[in-house]
């Protein structure tokens, strides 16, 4: 018989370990985008960069990145200050997973 603390604790041990897609975003973008490169190795790397360099807000719409790469060049192009703030830390996180990750 399964006591019920262990139970509880067992349900909350789960409840802490989210989803990859909520808790690493780029990293879960990156294995999902079926490009022959990214192995979990590889897209752990990066979101390991993405870790160092971005808030959590700013590695979701990243993630986003994969899915749609036109979205991208449209932030790029944007002229809101919001916008180009965040493309500077993006590029940040660019310049790091490619030094870090090859």
């Amino acid at each position: 018989m399964i006591r019920p603390r262990l139970l509880a604790a067992a349900l909350a041990a789960m409840a802490f370990h989210a989803p990859a897609a909520v808790a690493d975003p780029i990293e879960s973008a990156c294995v999902a985008s079926g490009r022959a490169a990214a192995s979990r190795t590889l897209c752990a790397c990066i979101q390991a960069a993405a870790d160092a360099t971005l808030t959590g807000g700013d590695q979701r719409r990243a993630a986003r990145f994969f899915r749609d790469p036109h979205a991208a060049q449209d932030v790029r192009m944007s002229t809101s200050n919001a916008d180009n703030a965040f493309w500077d830390r993006y590029r940040a996180f660019g310049a790091l997973a490619a030094d870090r990750c090859g």
